[in-house]
């Protein structure tokens, strides 16, 4: 068991409890929250309480919970040049990346001597992840990303409906290091990257959309922020997105992005993976299914 202390500030005053830890800890699933409470693993103060506890400012939280670094990563392929992982939210990919959990590690400790992250997805974003078992594939893999002869779509919910339902839409972003955020231009401007997102929507109810994203380029918070300003923001996206729906919808800390779908194109030089589209299901689609009509 892992413990986290934690004390609550003024910003998050008057949640509730239930809420507050899957904020705190987003790399868990519901099943894992729903644990901490029956099994009474969490103090307010020194004191065991309930989920529906609404907290208050300078409140002293003790949670026990299972870390997720002693967890098998779920495979989606492997062979002798690539693994195709799927990453929880929560975790960054590498270790280089933070001091939090990663998934690089987690590939270590589970026997794979050799793991090369190819690409990244943020922290909060789930889905799925290449990394190489070789030098050489690694050389490979990333001339695909960078060539960017693949296919990569991401699945997301978002607020309103899209019009048009369907679109390619052209921005220009800049980024700022020191703040950890990018910010969408609509036209160009001096250190600003061009970036391509293509979206179609597959659904839409509850005053909410689920889309299909296409990341023709691929810039840091990319769909996160591009989807923002086009009015749209991600559900469960405190940095860009709409804080006040994502505490009506109790979505907080629980970014609705999930890198869902991948196809490659390497040339011939890595055969077995050519033209074969990996794919899965998003975990939030039991929250979508549960959305009215």
């Amino acid at each position: 068991m892992a413990l986290m202390q934690y004390t609550v500030p003024v910003s998050q005053e008057g949640m509730k409890l239930s809420a507050l830890v899957r904020a705190c800890l987003p790399e868990l699933d519901a099943p894992d929250v729903r644990a901490i409470f029956q099994h009474r693993d969490i103090k307010v103060n020194g004191k065991r309480t309930g989920s529906d506890t609404r907290v208050r400012a300078g409140d002293s939280l003790q949670i026990y919970y299972m870390d997720i670094r002693s967890r098998a990563p779920e495979m989606i392929y492997s062979d002798d040049d690539i693994l195709l992982v799927n990453k929880r939210a929560g975790l960054s990919v590498s270790a280089e990346d933070g001091d939090g959990p990663s998934l690089e590690e987690m590939l270590r400790r589970s026997g794979y001597e050799t793991v090369i992250p190819i690409h990244r997805l943020d922290v909060q974003t789930c889905g799925l992840v290449v990394f190489a078992r070789h030098a050489r594939a690694a050389e490979i893999l990333r001339k695909v990303f960078s060539d960017r002869t693949l296919d990569k779509r991401y699945t997301c919910i978002v607020r309103g409906s899209m019009k048009p339902p369907v679109a390619s839409c052209k921005a220009y972003l800049t980024k700022n290091a020191q703040l950890g955020k990018v910010t969408i231009h609509d036209h160009e401007v001096p250190g600003a990257r061009m970036i391509l997102t293509g979206y179609e929507t597959l659904d839409t109810r509850n005053g909410l959309s689920l889309l299909s994203v296409h990341l023709i380029t691929g810039r840091t918070h990319q769909i996160r922020a591009h989807m923002a300003a086009l009015g749209h923001p991600i559900l469960g996206d405190d940095v860009y997105g709409d804080r006040t729906l994502n505490r009506a919808r109790h979505v907080q800390g629980k970014l609705m992005l999930c890198s869902s779908s991948l196809t490659l194109d390497t040339k011939g030089h890595l055969p077995q993976l050519d033209g074969r589209t990996f794919s899965i299901t998003p975990p939030f689609q039991k929250f979508w299914e549960q959305q009215e009509v």
